[in-house]
C-alpha cells in the first residue's frame, strides 16, 4: 500500500468511526479544513475520504453549503429493517450451510452463558459479529456491498437510542441462541424464521427507543 493511500484510508476510516459513534453527530457541518488539522493530512486524503462516506450515505456534500453528516429519522428505521428483513433471514435459507458449523457452535456457547457474563460493549460488540457472520455467508458480492452501508447506519442507531435495555437484552440473548440452535439442526427454514421473529422484535424496539428518545428531548426543550 503506497503511503498516499494509507493516508486516504486513515482520513476514511477515522471520519467513519467518529460519524458512527456520533461524535459527528447527525445533522452537523464538518468543515474540511477542520477535519484536515484534526488528522493531519493534507486536502487530497480527506477529500477522497469525504467522497467516499457521501457515496455509503453518511454524509452529504451540498453545493455553497458544506458538508453535513446525515440524518437518522422513523422513516431511516423502517428502511433499514426492511432491508435487513430482506437479506437476512434470505442468508440463513439459502446459504446457512456456508457459515459454517465451528462458526455456529461459537456462538452457541456464547449465546449459552447468562447475559450477564459479558459486559455491555462486548455483548453489543457479540451481537454485531453474529449478524455480520451471517451476512457475510452470501456468496453475492452485491448484495454484501449493500447490506454494508445498512450495517453502518444501524451502527449509528444503536449508538442514538442508547444501545439495549436490560429487558430487550435477556430476551435478544435468547432469539440468538433459537436461531443458533435451528443452525446447529441444519433446520434452515426454522432459522430463517427465528431470524425474521427477531428482526421484528428489535425493530418494534428501536421505534419505542427513538420515541422516547425524542420524547426527553422535547422535554428538555
Amino acid at each position: 500500500m503506497s503511503g498516499k493511500e494509507s493516508l486516504k484510508q486513515r482520513a476514511y476510516h477515522s471520519i467513519k468511526e467518529k460519524i458512527i459513534s456520533c461524535e459527528y453527530a447527525p445533522g452537523i457541518m464538518l468543515n474540511e479544513e477542520t477535519l484536515r488539522d484534526e488528522l493531519h493530512v493534507s486536502r487530497t486524503p480527506i477529500r477522497d475520504a469525504l467522497s467516499r462516506l457521501e457515496q455509503e450515505g453518511l454524509i452529504s456534500i451540498l453545493s455553497k453549503k458544506g458538508i453535513v453528516v446525515s440524518g437518522l429519522t422513523i422513516n431511516d428505521i423502517n428502511f433499514i429493517f426492511e432491508v435487513r428483513l430482506l437479506y437476512e433471514p434470505y442468508a440463513i435459507l439459502n446459504y446457512g450451510p456456508k457459515i459454517g458449523d465451528e462458526v455456529i457452535h461459537k456462538f452457541f456457547e456464547t449465546f449459552s452463558l447468562p447475559v450477564d457474563t459479558h459486559g455491555e460493549e462486548e455483548y453489543y460488540s457479540l451481537d454485531d459479529a453474529f449478524h455480520v457472520a451471517i451476512v457475510e455467508a452470501i456468496q453475492n458480492p452485491y448484495l454484501q456491498k449493500t447490506y454494508d452501508w445498512i450495517h453502518n447506519q444501524n451502527l449509528r442507531f444503536r449508538v442514538m437510542t442508547g444501545q439495549f435495555v436490560d429487558s430487550r437484552l435477556e430476551k435478544t440473548n435468547e432469539e440468538h441462541l433459537r436461531i443458533v440452535t435451528a443452525c446447529l439442526k441444519h433446520d434452515w427454514v426454522l432459522a430463517a424464521k427465528e431470524m425474521e421473529a427477531h428482526l421484528i422484535a428489535s425493530k418494534n424496539a428501536t421505534f419505542d427507543l427513538a420515541l422516547n428518545k425524542n420524547c426527553e428531548m422535547q422535554r428538555g426543550r
